[in-house]
């Protein structure tokens, strides 16, 4: 296939060890080569082999914004959608009961069931989130039109029909019929969103059991049993709030994870969403598995009684990326959640009861910045999933944004001017990007994390190819 070329001004963070997650890499007018949707070379400006290469085939992205791997979002409740920003003042078994689960049995109409999920997938590719792991519901004809509906559109997607079948914690209108059903109904699900038409792994299938207290033992284990004949994905919730941590102890006996791992569903394939509430032997657990975490630092604000532990566990080699937690966390984009990644470490270190002194408020050695929450959007979350995505690198798929920021946001980068970097002007009042002049270090990409908002993201690619371009 003849390849094609992106000319851009970039920030990426291509580390793979959690001593790398602050390690930005800026190449100003960068010459990316991209084959069959797949990163071929990362060409520097003095690279000779620029040369050879034909404008026609160029996408000149200079003086347009800044280059940015696509956003990673490990943990989407996607008929959830409906409720954005609403019921948030219960806690989370009263939300469930009162206002989740009556929303997600609507999803046996799949005309309401299409009708969202359109919405919701075209407003995360706007948002710049490249690859999506969503939870659906029960119904298995609703569920796969998510799938299909994340293949039409281009987003890279791992879509699960969820298993719930407890009767002492599901109502009698939403859930599985036995656990038989929740395996049975699982399997064919997995085959049927691998058959699709045209589906050559963009839209993955994930076993899903929503989390231990709706299911019962007899359901846990057939799952896992699939997850280990099969090797798909794996998603659900650990250790969210008190009252999960508490049911599962009550019940198994042991810790979310422990109680995971005995039923086969920990593996190095599983995305464990909050994990608010994991000790020292849970993150040893999770680590030697190879699972991966999802923070999602907004929803835990509202849900899960404390934070997450993420620089520990960091530090311990857990995988972890974000999540935004659609609707828990009351924002569909992965940029508000990297900034709640760094508010909420600093309140964790800081503490937040002021009527203790200073030192005895907080967790020591718990803050990251902006490049670690960075890193967590985009290379943590390929790392969790063990996706070839992330960062700019042959080998990689080109999944990316273009992102500007309105000039009254620059106006201490390159002394508010609008240089671009071949040394002509373009014109605009609003250009972000000065192509070689973008302001010291990684100021701009800072900026970016701290203030950019959906409206900035001008396009989106998933595997080369243009899935959303603002107008």
């Amino acid at each position: 296939m003849t390849a094609v070329f992106f000319r851009a001004n970039l920030f990426h963070a291509p580390g793979h060890s959690a001593g790398q997650t602050t390690d930005i890499e800026r190449i100003d007018d960068a010459m990316i080569a991209v084959e069959d949707g797949m990163i071929t070379a990362v060409m520097p400006p003095d690279d000779p082999a620029r040369r050879d290469i034909h404008k026609a085939a160029v996408t000149d992205l200079r003086g347009k914004g800044a280059l940015l791997p696509g956003f990673v979002d490990l943990h989407i409740h996607a008929p959830q959608f409906p409720q954005l920003g609403n019921a948030l003042d219960v806690p989370l078994d009263v939300w469930l009961r009162t206002h989740t689960f009556p929303l997600e049995s609507r999803y046996s109409d799949l005309e309401f069931a299409d009708r969202v999920y359109r919405a919701l997938v075209h407003r995360l590719l706007a948002n710049g989130t490249t690859t999506a792991v969503y939870f659906a519901t029960i119904h298995q004809p609703a569920s796969l039109r998510l799938a299909e509906i994340c293949l039409g559109a281009g987003q890279r997607a791992l879509v699960g029909r969820v298993a719930m079948d407890l009767a002492e914690t599901c109502p009698s209108y939403y859930r599985d019929a036995s656990a038989e059903a929740s395996i049975d109904d699982t399997a064919d699900f997995l085959h049927a969103v691998s058959a699709m038409p045209g589906n050559n792994g963009q839209v993955m299938p994930v076993i899903t059991p929503r989390f231990i207290p709706t299911c019962s033992d007899a359901a846990l284990r057939g799952l896992g049993d699939l997850a280990a004949a099969t090797g798909a994905h794996v998603q659900t919730h650990c250790s969210e709030d008190d009252w999960e941590h508490a049911h599962v102890q009550r019940r198994c006996g042991m810790s979310d994870t422990a109680a995971l791992q005995d039923f086969g569903l920990l593996t190095d394939k599983t995305i464990l969403a909050h994990s608010t509430f994991i000790d020292d032997d849970d993150m040893a657990m999770i680590a030697a598995a190879g699972s991966g975490v999802a923070h999602c630092p907004l929803s835990n604000v509202f849900f899960s009684n404390a934070v997450f532990p993420l620089r520990r566990a960091l530090e311990k080699g857990l995988h972890v990326g974000l999540g935004t937690d659609i609707s828990g966390g009351p924002a569909g984009s992965l940029m508000d959640t990297a900034r709640m990644t760094v508010i909420a470490s600093r309140m964790l270190e800081e503490g937040v009861d002021a009527s203790l002194r200073a030192g005895a408020r907080g967790v020591p050695s718990s803050r990251v910045d902006f490049r670690t929450a960075f890193w967590l959007a985009t290379m943590g979350g390929a790392q969790a999933l063990d996706l070839p995505v992330g960062c700019f690198a042959p080998g990689r798929q080109f999944d990316a944004m273009l992102v500007r920021l309105p000039a009254d946001h620059l106006l201490d980068i390159a002394n508010g001017d609008n240089e671009s970097g071949d040394g002509k002007r373009d014109g605009t009042s609003d250009s972000m990007a000065r192509d070689a002049d973008m302001g010291a270090g990684d100021d701009l990409l800072q900026k970016i994390i701290m203030l950019a908002t959906p409206d900035h993201i001008l396009q989106t690619w998933v595997a080369g190819t243009s899935v959303h371009r603002r107008d």
